[in-house]
């Protein structure tokens, strides 16, 4: 007695709907960005960017990007903040080709790997809620100035960068001071700690300003306006505000534009991650494909480039304000006399002291911002 096929337990009729097996392994690609697959009955939804959860994720997507960034150049950092605030330690070394390799060997022999990262600890406090803050708000500001695409231009990118900035720095500044001073102290045998630094900077007293009998008023001015206490955390703010228009309008405004030109469809196939694309619809928002990791650290590479030659002659005055109840007299300078004392000292060169270093600092350091931001967001769903 035979037994045909379709009597056997063991055959299974071949069935149309049937799905190919899974690989037993993924492919790089899909483990780098894996496509996410919708359930049959689901529709995408538009993102509401106002709700709790994406204001969450991207604040976090944006410290966490903020804290890796500034980890990667802690020491060029450290460096260059002596070089621009004109320590009088490492005024020598500034406008060196071979400065920046010999100040980090003097800082290493003299208080090892904790002295290139000296000041860190604040960096990161400062850092986390700067970068988170700065990210939400320009999604924010953003969705506002620019609704849909049909509005987006490179004038409206620069005034959402430039905003998001600003509105950071209001809720930041103390922080950076601290981070600053902590960063320009170089005393040896002595060990300066956040809560040490932050009772120098309160109890600073500047001494007193003679006045001229022919100007009352700015002695009643100096008279009136606290000297000391709170406002000492608050030294080169002015230009830290105004240097945040062009350098995070800049930084905002290069990055997006780049990318566009990184996904254009000549581009496309060699720069952006498959299946990661998502158009605009009448359920879903428009969400560009992810750039492949070179391409997005070439971008904010570049973005880094142009933010940094736009803004860094306002960086030099107010880390010269930062500091200025340290060096000196003592005096609490303001913006017109940092000014015009950078120029008296070195001309125009003056403003651009330690550009160099800049560029190798901000540059690495915006490219990972960028890129660490832009996974963290794929990654957290927004």
């Amino acid at each position: 007695m035979t037994t045909t096929a379709a009597q056997n337990p063991l055959f299974q009729a071949p069935s149309m709907a049937r799905k190919p097996p899974a690989p037993l392994c993924p492919t790089d690609q899909e483990a780098l960005v894996p496509e996410k697959h919708e359930s049959p009955g689901q529709k995408p939804t538009k993102t509401d960017k106002r709700s709790a959860e994406y204001l969450l994720k991207s604040g976090l997507a944006g410290g966490l990007a903020g804290c890796a960034a500034k980890t990667v150049v802690g020491p060029l950092d450290r460096v260059k903040i002596l070089f621009q605030t004109s320590n009088p330690n490492f005024a020598k070394y500034a406008g060196k080709w071979t400065g920046l390799p010999i100040a980090m060997r003097d800082i290493y022999q003299t208080s090892g790997i904790r002295g290139l990262f000296q000041g860190h600890s604040a960096t990161l406090l400062r850092i986390f809620p700067y970068a988170g803050i700065k990210f939400l708000a320009y999604e924010q500001i953003r969705a506002v100035v620019i609704p849909t695409r049909s509005h987006e231009t490179p004038a409206r990118r620069f005034v959402s960068g430039s905003l998001a900035g600003m509105f950071s720095v209001f809720f930041t500044y103390p922080l950076e001071v601290i981070r600053v001073r902590l960063a320009f102290e170089t005393r040896k045998g002595e060990r300066n700690t956040l809560r040490s630094i932050c009772r120098k900077i309160y109890n600073e007293h500047p001494p007193p300003v003679a006045h001229h009998h022919h100007n009352p008023v700015s002695a009643v001015v100096e008279k009136v306006s606290p000297q000391h206490g709170l406002p000492n955390f608050f030294r080169g703010f002015t230009p830290t505000l105004l240097g945040m228009v062009p350098y995070a309008g800049a930084s905002f405004l290069a990055h997006d534009t780049v990318s566009d030109l990184m996904r254009h469809p000549l581009l496309a196939p060699y720069t952006t991650l498959p299946h990661t694309k998502r158009e605009e619809t009448a359920t879903s928002t428009h969400k560009p494909a992810q750039l492949r990791y070179w391409a997005e650290l070439s971008t904010g590479g570049f973005a880094g480039f142009v933010s940094q030659t736009v803004s860094y002659p306002l960086e030099v005055v107010r880390r010269r304000m930062q500091v200025s109840g340290v060096v000196g007299d003592g005096h609490r300078l303001s913006l017109r006399e940092v000014t015009r004392r950078i120029y008296l000292e070195r001309g125009w060169r003056g403003f651009f002291v330690g550009l160099t270093i800049g560029y190798m600092k901000v540059i690495p350091m915006v490219a990972v911002s960028f890129y660490t931001y832009e996974r963290g967001k794929y990654y957290l769903g927004i």
